[in-house]
């Protein structure tokens, strides 16, 4: 696989949400008290892990537009990004941060929840949303439909599912690619549920790869270490995705370096190594 160029300029704008991750023997049933072997806590969710993915991919500082709230919490996630190679440019709101709970057990199933509501950038705050034309590719997570207008200045426009389909119907821009799991309900849209349709959809299946509309079938890479859990697998792809296309490869050779970064992610305890 050849290199990212070098001066590939790439953002964010999502969401995330402050993790604790917790390895244990196994998951929880009623009335059953267990104890975590391993625990960590990092700024995770779909944003976030998107953005540190394209920071190391690229060697580069990205830019994450992001909304967290005025609490420790909110102040922690941002000095840990800054610590992992990304620059968020963050919409202050008088509400907690979202936090969540993310546990696996000896299998490598894990169970997630999460506390607190999406905080979500959106186009009225007071951001530097001009700076989006000037990426070769932003992925989205989460913003209103004005956002992700802004956001489609970019030259290749990435997002997933979890943006939510009203929003994806209002804003009634065209993507690039709309990357999903087809595991996941939430995060399957049918055919013909967007106008305009986006120009790639992809639903992943795992450790089967997944398929590409159009495109067909692709396939899973193997794992270059023990499986330790799959906490960001999906998002680690969705990154590589992004980077792929926005620095002009095929979908081939994009989906291909996806599928690289989510196999490596899952190799290690939490979303980075």
């Amino acid at each position: 696989m050849r290199s990212l160029p070098a001066d590939l300029k790439l953002a964010v704008v999502g969401h995330l949400e402050w993790v604790t991750f917790l390895a244990v023997n196994e998951l929880p049933s009623p009335g059953q008290i267990s104890r975590a072997h391993r625990s960590l806590e990092e700024p995770a969710g779909a944003g976030a892990v998107v953005a540190v993915q394209l920071a190391r991919l690229t060697g580069q500082k990205v830019a994450f537009f992001t909304a967290l709230g005025k609490d420790e919490i909110g102040a922690r996630s941002e000095a840990r990004l800054r610590e992992l190679g990304v620059t968020p440019i963050i919409a202050w709101r008088d509400q907690p941060t979202r936090r969540g709970i993310s546990l696996v057990d000896r299998s490598s199933d894990r169970a997630i929840t999460v506390i607190g509501e999406r905080l979500t950038p959106i186009a009225a705050d007071p951001l530097p949303w001009e700076h989006l034309a000037d990426c070769a590719g932003v992925f989205v997570s989460a913003t209103d439909p004005q956002g992700l207008k802004l956001a489609r200045a970019a030259k290749v426009l990435t997002a997933t599912p979890r943006l939510r389909l009203p929003v994806l119907q209002e804003a009634k821009v065209s993507l690039d690619a709309l990357i999903g799991s087809h595991l996941d309900p939430g995060e399957c849209i049918e055919e013909g549920a967007l106008t305009p349709a986006p120009c790639l959809r992809i639903a992943t299946e795992g450790e089967r790869g997944g398929l590409l509309f159009p495109g067909g079938r692709f396939e899973a890479e193997p794992l270059p270490g023990p499986l330790a859990e799959t906490y960001g697998c999906g998002d680690s792809f969705a990154a590589g995705v992004t980077a792929g296309l926005a620095a002009g490869w095929s979908t081939t050779d994009a989906v291909k370096l996806g599928a690289q970064c989510g196999a490596t992610c899952a190799t290690h305890f939490g979303p980075y190594s």
